[in-house]
């Protein structure tokens, strides 16, 4: 039988091939090894069942095969260039070409493709596989679909659905590091450890899609959000665009004028705007008397990493020991102003000291909590690109440190949690799918 025109049978130099970074098939161990064997005491068996590629040589079918022979030592291999497979039937193949054999990765099948398309693909699913507790049956379940981003205690900023994310974001013209710059900005000799600092300007810069998946994972719908430290436009803007009402206070006027004149641009004739103030957040609880918040959200001054200001009342320029006194007030203060059963969200990272050791700043920040007795829910790795941190490694090793690539999403909850599942309902993502149809 003649191959259909465009899958044309080719012998390529296997350095040309590029296995499936999302291949959700293995075949391990004895069973491998069996592969390598049966390839190298039968070569020809390639030509009967060629490795499959698209346009990118990457493949559609045979990531074991061709890793086995990799294995068995070959330089070159049949191949099968499927030109004419549109994307959506390239996810099919990948499937439908290993229904039977070899191991299922089901984190990768969760996180990549969906249920009901799997077993209408001919996959055998456990009926309980993504079933709820009550549920007749399974949703659908590609996690991203669902959450954004996967809810787990790990969440890589490296990876693509991330970085897709991330750039829509930026897209609309979200400018956070306005109102701040690298010469009025002050380091700390420790600010090696600033591995998530902007490409911009040196300066941090708060990643809106981890603001997208705070407000959406911990606020109830159209929720409240108080930011005693609200820093750059960033926190605002993703708030107001996915209609969550929002006020952040920050201690620089200059700030905030940049936050407001950002947020004109962004968001234009906008119904929702973000609410800034500008003030010492030492006097939250004055200035936003009356704010029943349904979520804190916020990320701190770091201790001294960034100094801000001069300003007496800046925590950002006080010795630590000051620092974690008005700061445990101020998130004290916060609490005070949030209701009863809801959420509340710090980013945080700890920071060395002048003799290079950590202050411990991530448990004093839940010190704090606790003491306004907000008990930790969760704990969230946040994992940034290593980018220049890999040009100072040699220098940091000098000294036996190691650069500092990640930071620390700490969730409390304030009430009984028997209530969480009454008053978050399922997320409305809906939003995401009229983005894409634009």
């Amino acid at each position: 039988m003649a191959r259909p025109k465009g899958m044309q049978l080719q012998n390529t130099p296997i350095s040309e091939i590029k296995p499936n970074p999302n291949n959700p098939r293995v075949i391990k161990d004895d069973k491998f090894e069996k592969l390598v064997r049966s390839i190298k005491e039968f070569p020809k068996m390639l030509e009967i069942r060629p490795i499959v590629v698209n346009d990118d040589m990457i493949v559609l079918g045979g990531n074991m095969r061709l890793k086995a022979c990799k294995a068995a030592g070959l330089k070159e291999v049949p191949v099968i260039k499927a030109s004419e497979l549109t994307e959506e039937e390239q996810r099919q193949f990948i499937i439908k070409d290993n229904v039977s054999g070899g191991e299922w990765d089901w984190d990768m099948l969760a996180n990549e493709w969906d249920s009901e398309q799997l077993k209408e693909w001919g996959l055998d699913i456990s009926a309980d596989w993504g079933k709820e507790e009550g549920e007749e049956a399974p949703k659908k379940i590609k996690l991203s679909d669902r959450f954004i981003i996967p809810p787990f205690s790990v969440l890589d900023t490296r990876g693509g659905e991330w970085q897709d994310r991330k750039r829509y974001w930026l897209s609309l013209g979200i400018e956070s590091e306005l109102g701040r710059d690298s010469q009025s900005i002050k380091f700390s000799k420790m600010a090696e450890d600033l591995a998530w600092a902007g490409q911009k300007t040196g300066i941090s810069i708060f990643d809106p899609v981890v603001c997208e998946l705070a407000y959406q994972w911990f606020n109830i719908p159209k929720g409240k959000i108080l930011d005693p430290f609200a820093g750059g436009s960033v926190r605002g803007i993703v708030a107001s665009k996915l209609g969550f009402e929002y006020l952040g206070n920050d201690l620089r006027t200059e700030q905030i004028v940049a936050n407001r004149i950002n947020a004109k641009e962004v968001l234009k004739e906008s119904e929702l705007y973000p609410s800034w103030t500008s003030g010492d957040s030492l006097n939250i609880d004055i200035i936003a008397n009356g704010y029943n918040a349904d979520l804190i959200f916020s990320c701190p001054p770091y201790a001294d990493l960034e100094v801000y200001s001069d300003l007496k009342e800046d925590i950002s320029n006080m010795p630590y020991k000051d620092f974690i006194s008005v700061y445990r007030e101020i998130i004290r203060k916060s609490c005070a102003l949030l209701k009863e059963d809801r959420f509340a969200v710090f980013v945080v990272g700890d920071v060395r000291d002048t003799k290079g050791f950590y202050h411990n700043f991530v448990s004093d920040t839940i010190n704090a909590f606790l003491q306004c007795e907000l008990k930790l829910y969760n704990e969230m790795i946040l994992v940034n690109a290593i980018g220049a941190k890999a040009i100072g490694a040699n220098g940091y090793m000098k000294t036996r440190k190691v650069g500092k690539v990640h930071q620390n999403v700490l969730v409390f909850y304030k009430g009984n949690p028997n209530k969480i599942k009454d008053n978050y309902p399922e997320l409305d993502l809906s939003y995401l799918k009229e983005e894409n149809e634009k």
